[in-house]
């Protein structure tokens, strides 16, 4: 019977067949211990000299790490293993022998890893926080899809910038203009009018010249933008669903926890609802923890978020930012004009804001006014300027950074071991 790692505690006590690769082993005179691995998970096989011929046992002595083979045997418990199964082999047919494997079970430094991404995710950790991303993106699918999401893919070539920033990359589009996109959100707000309640996911770009563990050139978003929404109910959305994935990762990926060393006692913490501070009192806040030069109208950096992040255990909301540091569509607050109807949401143990959202200007003549004031004229902006003409309704929405939540969620310290092949300010290979 032909079977998987994952599937292996379904066929306890029972011979079956695995295509594997060996990720490592070791040998104590009349036995073998092969750590497999075949996609789905990771598990020991065993071999014993008296229970198989000669020329099996010599091959599992003598194998190369990554060689790959069928291998059968019996599933049987271990509960010295974290898996909790191995298998007793008794065959092994070799379908490739591998010839130096360049990372090995020693240590190597992290750019001889990165120029080897293309087999550095096979190891056990890559492996573990790739899982864990796949199920941050399963749980998302699930939670929009229940509650009434429909699912919109923006274009990610455009002819214009959703923030207005110059951080974008250029390319020409036959014989105009066009960008890499940086958040398909204007997109998305036409679609929420269509659809009522939509989200996307996909790849977007930044031409940022930064090399911070937080940064990414090139970044996947979980983008849901809703009509008849308004800032306070986007707030709860944004609550519920950032501690529904948490939730989904504790109950499927125990064992990637374990395997990352995670301490699972902060991730039990997130539940609704989340504590929130306004802007005005994170001024006064950071004055107060020593941040003496942090004046009023200037945006927060790494360390002034984790400052605040370090007073609560859960993700914390920062509230309406003046509008002269957001994006040119976000609503006034209704008593304070100076600031925007926003909140950015800082995770816990300082990995940095995962959420940006607010409520969209929804009134045509101050969204005009909003162009004059940030030269957004010619026809690339004209169609967003009309979502206001034509049945304009108050609507809210927010974008999620996949890889800084895989990052936290994960434990790990840089967001390039959180995307299969990132792309960084020196790094376009592999």
């Amino acid at each position: 019977m032909k079977t998987t790692i994952s599937q292996a505690s379904n066929h306890e006590d029972q011979t079956v067949t695995i295509g594997v690769w060996l990720a490592n082993k070791r040998s104590s005179g009349k036995i073998a211990f092969l750590q497999l691995r075949d996609g789905t998970g990771f598990m020991q096989g065993v071999v014993a000299k008296g229970d198989v011929s000669e020329k099996t046992f010599e091959l599992a002595k003598n194998m190369n790490q990554e060689s790959s083979m069928y291998i059968t045997g019996k599933i049987v418990e271990d509960t010295r293993s974290p898996f909790g199964y191995e298998m007793q082999v008794s065959a092994i047919e070799l379908i490739h022998e591998a010839t130096d494997y360049p990372i090995t079970p020693k240590e190597h430094g992290t750019e001889f890893l990165m120029d080897h991404r293309h087999l550095w995710l096979r190891s056990k950790r890559q492996h573990a926080v790739m899982k864990i991303r796949n199920e941050i993106i399963r749980a998302t699918y699930q939670f929009f899809n229940v509650n009434g999401y429909v699912k919109i893919d923006p274009p990610i070539l455009t002819g214009s910038s959703a923030e207005g920033t110059t951080e974008l990359f250029h390319t020409k589009y036959f014989d105009e203009e066009a960008y890499l996109s940086q958040s398909g959100q204007l997109y998305m707000e036409a679609a929420a009018m269509a659809f009522g309640k939509v989200f996307s996911f996909g790849p977007t770009f930044r031409a940022e010249k930064s090399k911070t563990r937080r940064h990414l050139i090139e970044f996947w978003m979980i983008e849901p933008e809703m009509a008849f929404v308004d800032h306070e109910e986007s707030l709860e959305i944004q609550e519920q669903y950032v501690s529904s994935i948490v939730q989904s990762v504790l109950e499927n990926c125990k064992l990637e926890l374990n395997v990352l060393e995670r301490d699972i006692t902060q991730l039990e913490k997130i539940q609704t609802p989340f504590p929130r501070i306004s802007y005005d009192d994170a001024v006064e806040f950071l004055k107060e923890k020593g941040f003496t030069d942090i004046e009023w109208g200037e945006d927060f950096g790494a360390p002034h978020e984790t400052a605040i992040a370090e007073s609560f255990d859960k993700p914390v909301f920062i509230t309406n930012y003046p509008a002269e540091i957001k994006a040119f569509y976000m609503k006034p607050h209704p008593t304070q004009s100076d600031v925007v109807l926003c909140a950015d949401l800082i995770a816990p143990e300082g990995y940095g804001e995962i959420i940006g959202g607010s409520q969209r200007i929804d009134d045509l003549a101050l969204m005009q006014k909003r162009y004059e004031q940030h030269n957004l004229t010619g026809p690339a902006y004209e169609w967003y300027l009309e979502l206001r003409k034509y049945g304009s309704v108050p609507h809210s929405g927010f974008g999620l950074g996949l890889e800084r939540t895989v990052a936290w969620l994960s434990g790990v310290d840089h967001v390039r071991e959180t995307i299969p092949f990132p792309r960084l300010l020196n790094r376009l290979y592999p």
